[in-house]
């Protein structure tokens, strides 16, 4: 059976209005498409507060154990590459963060790291964006990623552009990665998601820059994709990303995205960031590498309103 999405679009104009009232209320889905037990390509949910949101969206994924199993250990990349508030939205929902390493250790996990290469001091960044403390207050371990010496060189066979990188040790003896970029605009790659938030587990950012930064992005994908993405839409700097100047360049959507296919998420985020994907260079390029879909209208989706 050729599997349709339920989102015909998920463009931002798909949570409210018309849009939303042809989709009701609760959780829907195609009928005939999605039958009891199965797991769609992508969950999105919309209308909670950050821990609800991921609750019920990894509830219709499976559930975490689906994805962290006894005594393993994950690591949970958010984007903390900036030194302002959760208001701002330049960095994950510290609340998010906090739910999901709670999550992985209710599923059993041996540890939960938590980091970034980050932009700013990393000190500040971790303490100003909540992060730090939310990752605490869960039973998670904070860690650094501020020296060259906690990066390990790795070679990019598959690579067009990008051919080697320096990844993070904790990335490289993770059992599983969670992603959890915070969507928002981007002056040098048009958006930040779930590829783009991946430029924060390697060490020489600036290379990515000078030898076409779309490229790279998804050159780098085909090295090891993460287990899970989470793109936190809770609050969207929807202009002068990816740090942005102040609290009016934020537009709460109070939405979360969820699926194993990072291409997916970013072409789902861009959707609902109001632009097309193929007008974002990376997902247009890593749909043709086949690292991930971007067909969103060949995907079962399941839409989730609290």
């Amino acid at each position: 059976m050729q599997r349709r999405t339920f989102l015909k679009t998920l463009g931002a104009g798909v949570w409210t209005g018309a849009h939303l009232a042809l989709l009701g209320r609760g959780q829907r889905a195609d009928a005939g498409e999605v039958t009891a037990g199965a797991v769609p390509d992508l969950v999105a949910v919309k209308n909670g507060e950050p821990e609800a949101l991921f609750d019920r969206g990894i509830e219709a994924l499976g559930g975490m154990g689906r994805f962290v199993k006894k005594g393993q250990r994950v690591v949970v990349k958010p984007n903390i590459g900036w030194n302002v508030p959760p208001e701002r939205a330049a960095n994950t929902n510290p609340r998010l963060v906090r739910r999901i390493v709670e999550h992985c250790l209710q599923a059993g996990a041996r540890e939960v790291y938590v980091f970034d290469h980050t932009c700013d001091d990393w000190r500040d960044c971790y303490r100003t964006s909540g992060i730090e403390q939310a990752v605490k207050e869960a039973g998670g371990k904070i860690a650094p990623g501020n020296s060259e010496g906690y990066f390990q060189q790795i070679a990019l066979p598959h690579g067009q552009r990008l051919r080697a990188a320096k990844e993070h040790e904790l990335i490289l003896g993770a059992d599983v990665v969670i992603n959890v970029p915070v969507l928002k605009s981007h002056g040098g790659a048009k958006l930040s998601v779930a590829m783009k938030n991946l430029m924060g587990v390697v060490w020489d950012r600036g290379e990515w820059h000078a030898n076409d930064l779309p490229q790279c992005i998804a050159d780098f994908t085909t090295y090891r994709k993460p287990d899970l993405n989470v793109v936190d839409a809770y609050n969207v700097l929807q202009r002068h990303g990816p740090r942005g100047v102040s609290e009016n360049d934020v537009v709460r959507q109070r939405s979360q995205l969820l699926t194993t296919d990072l291409v997916t998420a970013d072409a789902a985020a861009a959707k609902l960031f109001g632009v097309e994907p193929d007008t974002v260079d990376y997902i247009r390029i890593a749909h043709a590498m086949g690292v991930g879909r971007k067909d969103l209208e060949n995907l079962v989706i399941r839409r989730i309103v609290l």
